[in-house]
């Protein structure tokens, strides 16, 4: 089998957080493997997953932290806020208790994140037919938080590349603007197997 040579930009870390449940795991997978699984086991604290996209003509390399999303897991999570250069807030759109923990989640960013990292508000299981939490609901958070809305699905794969690629140029933004302190790669050489070509939401 042929193998190739793949060089990246930049590291950006990303962090996923919101209630358990709310399909952070799915949406990671959706993304990185373009696969859904039903049924998985909850993290035990944090899991990863890496991918490298295209940026503008930038190669990034996204590692994306999944936290496990409940309370007893808050001493581990809170140390992968500081490294974070853009966070995901996710809730079910099925679940009100979910949407209404976003304002919780956001002021755990404000107390252990760095300084104004890139955030993106997602309404995941918007295919569902028993969908309580509105478009306009979601978006009118999202401008209460000052930041940007997306309603996906991991399951039937909606906008969730749109989320992922919206958050990754946000951080490429910054840091070419603000020197945000991403690790800049010169040259680096990686051997793996060839990607499988992937469409996203434009």
């Amino acid at each position: 089998m042929d193998r190739r040579t793949v060089w990246y930009d930049y590291l950006f870390k990303l962090l996923i957080i919101g209630d358990c449940g709310v399909g952070k795991t799915s949406l990671i997978l959706r993304f990185s493997d373009d696969n859904f699984m039903a049924s998985h086991l909850t993290p035990i604290g944090i899991d990863f997953k890496l991918k490298t996209i295209d940026i503008e003509g930038y190669a990034i390399k996204l590692q994306i932290c999944d936290t496990g999303g409940q309370d007893r897991f808050f001493p581990i999570t809170q140390t992968y806020y500081k490294g974070a250069m853009g966070i995901i807030l996710a809730y079910d759109c099925t679940d009100e208790k979910s949407f209404n923990s976003i304002r919780n989640w956001m002021q755990q960013i404000k107390m252990h994140a760095n300084k104004n990292p890139a955030k993106v508000l997602v309404g995941n299981k918007c295919d569902r037919p028993d969908e309580k939490i509105s478009t306009e609901q979601g978006e009118a958070l999202a401008r209460e938080l000052g930041i940007k809305f997306f309603e996906t699905s991991a399951r039937t794969n909606i906008c969730v590349n749109e989320t992922f690629y919206h958050i990754a140029k946000d951080i490429k933004n910054k840091i070419l603007g603000e020197a945000l302190g991403a690790t800049r790669i010169i040259r680096v050489q990686k051997i793996e197997e060839p990607a499988k070509k992937k469409g996203y939401c434009v």
